[in-house]
């Protein structure tokens, strides 16, 4: 099993789904889109795609030239049946792929929340894994509408589409459940200065977050890693391609 892991900004890592996939051996390849490494044109070689984080809008082509091609990779994928799975930025760029809007600045998280697991989610292969609600870490701002087609899987007070399914196993999470304490943490020290913007208390306080939530949100975390992992079919790395063809972004 062969996964393509894109990063679109330092310190933004695989966490718990990287455990899901250790646990299965996969081979993970690691492209670091935002340092310049390649994207490639189509999924061949590949059984799945994981997009992860960033801190730049799903609509920053100027700054980040390689999004729109990024998104067109994730629609490649998906259209080929392969799993995919995009995590914050990632479920943005993938809500764009699929012809959403990209709301931006309009739905503030950041921290542990609750989110709740719609009807549509408690039958889903993976939301299914969680139960009715689970804690689970936030950071973002921005926001979409639901791609055409996507069914509606998760969603809290802030921020209604929190998760989203396309087809067979194209995954998007607004939420960071790759994200336990030891990710955290390490965001704590690597980003105070970002942090204390978004939440003057967090870092005094996280002792005691992480006592009320880290538990509950890190098993919540893994039950959802393993469930996509699942969802991997082996020997798509050796399928072919589809065709190319034109993604019209909808911006």
């Amino acid at each position: 099993m062969r996964v393509l892991v894109v990063e679109n900004m330092a310190k933004t890592e695989l966490g718990q789904v990287g455990t899901a996939l250790r646990e299965v051996k996969a081979e993970i390849e690691v492209r670091r889109a935002y340092a310049g490494d390649p994207v490639p044109d189509g999924p061949d070689g590949f059984d799945a795609l994981v997009v992860l984080g960033g801190e730049q809008s799903a609509l920053d082509d100027e700054a980040f030239p390689y999004l729109p091609k990024l998104a067109a990779l994730m629609r490649r994928f998906g259209d080929s049946e392969r799993s995919v799975l995009g995590i914050c930025l990632g479920s943005q760029l993938l809500a764009r792929a699929y012809g959403a809007k990209n709301l931006l600045g309009e739905a503030k998280e950041f921290g542990w929340h609750e989110v709740q697991v719609r009807a549509e989610g408690q039958g889903d292969p993976v939301l299914a894994s969680v139960g009715e609600s689970f804690p689970i870490f936030q950071w973002h701002g921005d926001t979409f509408t639901l791609p055409e087609g996507a069914v509606h899987l998760a969603e809290n007070d802030v921020t209604r589409h929190q998760a989203f399914r396309i087809g067979r196993a194209v995954y998007g999470t607004q939420f960071h459940f790759e994200a336990d304490t030891a990710l955290v943490e390490d965001w704590n020290r690597s980003f105070p200065q970002t942090i204390n913007r978004l939440d003057p208390n967090w870092l005094a306080q996280y002792a005691a977050h992480a006592r009320r939530h880290g538990e509950k949100a890190n098993a919540a975390g893994l039950a959802l890693a393993r469930a996509w992992v699942a969802t991997i079919r082996r020997g798509d790395a050796s399928a072919a391609a589809p065709s190319d063809e034109v993604l019209e972004e909808a911006c």
